[in-house]
């Protein structure tokens, strides 16, 4: 099975085309409603999907994506019910990569070998990870090698120099750049030391820098594009979902078109 992350990506540098990465929660407001939302994103040129499986405890998350969790554990959702959306998406002829994104324990719970097959095989790409505890690195690591899913892995303006290296050096298909210190959530203004923070990342690799956590406006997509390879956007979208579908739909086109715009 060919990665897709890494199709889009060759296809991206080829073109010199923006990437622009939605985050949904898994079952939030619906599993139907979650299936539409990636449906939809693929139509409006999205180019990777963001599936967050919702945890009781989210340690990165800010109030409007630990609103969504909550809402969607209420419905009792499980990895399994990831695993199923996403195989019948991929029956339905979707294309568009899907990273899973998890914090460890549910993974543990499951099993890191049995979950790195089960992701793959039912059309996953890749996993973001943010709690991966370091004693559980290797092991887990030659389990998602073994299935061809790539680890994405994040650095943070706090992230010091040696270590970002390590985890630009680790991760695969791009690197997440997590523009702001603390939770995620949308925010009316852009951190004013993104721009140096960016050029030290880009120096130290040729993987694409997309760049995620507070971006809630096209407005501010374009900025960061500018400077950029990409945008990922999560919170915005889950503020406009809680105003309906077809709200989140619009502004998911929206963004779309800024971000393809550069």
């Amino acid at each position: 099975m060919k990665n897709l992350l890494t199709i889009k990506i060759n296809e991206a540098k080829r073109s010199k085309r923006k990437l622009f990465c939605v985050f949904l929660t898994l079952g939030y407001p619906s599993i139907a409603a979650t299936e539409r939302l990636i449906l939809s994103s693929e139509k409006a040129g999205v180019d990777i999907i963001e599936l967050g499986f919702p945890f009781s405890d989210p340690l990165a998350d800010g109030p409007t994506i630990q609103y969504s969790s909550e809402q969607a554990l209420k419905k009792h959702v499980t990895i399994r019910d990831a695993f199923a959306l996403v195989r019948r998406l991929r029956q339905k002829g979707v294309k568009i990569p899907i990273l899973f994104f998890g914090y460890f324990n549910p993974v543990y719970s499951y099993g890191g070998e049995a979950f790195a097959r089960d992701a793959r095989s039912a059309g996953i790409d890749g996993l973001i990870i943010p709690d991966l505890p370091s004693e559980e690195e290797s092991e887990f690591q030659r389990a998602c090698r073994k299935q061809k899913l790539h680890r994405v892995q994040l650095v943070a303006p706090t992230t010091a120099d040696k270590r970002a290296q390590m985890l630009v050096g680790k991760s695969q298909g791009f690197i997440y750049y997590v523009s702001l210190r603390g939770v995620t959530g949308a925010r009316k203004a852009l951190p004013s030391d993104l721009v140096p923070h960016l050029k030290k990342l880009k120096g130290m690799t040729k993987k694409p820098v997309l760049v995620g956590f507070g971006v809630s406006t096209p407005e501010q997509a374009v900025e960061i594009s500018r400077i950029s390879d990409g945008v990922i956007v999560g919170s915005a979208v889950i503020e406009h979902l809680k105003r309906g579908i077809p709200v989140a739909e619009r502004f998911i086109e929206q963004m779309s078109r800024a971000i393809h715009s550069v």
